[in-house]
């Protein structure tokens, strides 16, 4: 299939107002729908600790400590996959309205800060989802997995703030290789998990959660993917708004692969 002509070459400023308008509908549509259609699913976040085990305690005469969990509470998964699309449908229309004067100075001096807040959130939203699918409910993991993933995505704006000049002749990767490994390391958290379940479990978690798993891996490496290209300037990279318009299909296309494969394995009526 071959790429129509008008993707393959760079966007202007002013098309970019209007894909921002019309991702903000499709963003804020499936949230709608997700939340219309879906089933409640919800999963236990739980803490762990230390606690003294009654019965071992008399027998040894000594407080003997034993691990315990306790749930604090639940989270609904339509609610957080209508999460992460809103905060992106929020994002773009911010940058197609009240934020637009400054988004497009900012994409002339290469450059989009609001577009890694939103990565930093709603990234990291989906991240704790596939995490609960893969059967991590320990709060404290959930924290981190968010975090790590917050923090490749900051890494992402400081990657733009030290590298501002165009055309960039000397380019610093320091945050790039950090980024990417922080970024690594929620998907090898989420693949222990699922490891585990077949290693020492039934081995019984849904085939979608694999898809899901494969699938979301890729396309997040291809924002990594995208923004080397940028900075190498390979091909029609060359122009930042050509990346832009990259970042944006590869956002709508992750959070609507995640969300109805999530809505097809679990959350289908």
């Amino acid at each position: 299939m071959r790429i129509p002509l008008s993707l393959r070459q760079p966007p202007s400023v002013a098309k970019l107002h209007g894909w921002n308008l019309w991702l903000a509908g499709l963003h804020a549509g499936q949230a709608m729908v997700v939340l219309l259609l879906s089933v409640t699913k919800t999963f236990p976040v739980t803490v762990s600790f230390l606690t003294i085990d009654d019965l071992k305690t008399d027998v040894a005469g000594k407080a003997v400590l034993t691990p315990a969990t306790h749930q604090v509470f639940e989270l609904n998964l339509a609610y957080i996959v209508a999460a992460f699309f809103l905060l992106s449908a929020i994002a773009h229309l911010l940058m197609a309205t009240v934020y637009r004067a400054r988004y497009e100075a900012d994409l002339r001096r290469n450059r989009n800060y609001l577009r890694w807040f939103e990565y930093t959130l709603s990234a990291s939203t989906m991240l704790v989802g596939i995490a609960l699918l893969a059967g991590v409910y320990d709060a404290t993991s959930l924290g981190m997995i968010f975090m790590f993933s917050a923090v490749m995505n900051l890494l992402g704006l400081v990657m733009e703030r030290v590298n501002p000049a165009k055309p960039r002749t000397v380019v610093d990767w320091s945050s790039y290789v950090v980024g990417c490994i922080a970024g690594i390391v929620p998907w090898l958290a989420i693949g222990v998990y699922i490891a585990a379940s077949s290693v020492y479990g039934s081995g019984n978690i849904p085939t979608f959660v694999y898809w899901i798993f494969v699938s979301l891996f890729v396309f997040f490496s291809c924002f990594a993917v995208n923004m080397y290209l940028q900075y190498k300037r390979v091909g029609p990279w060359k122009d930042y708004l050509y990346g832009e318009r990259v970042y944006m299909i590869l956002s709508l296309v992750a959070k609507s692969l995640l969300a109805w494969q999530v809505f097809a394995g679990a959350l289908q009526p």
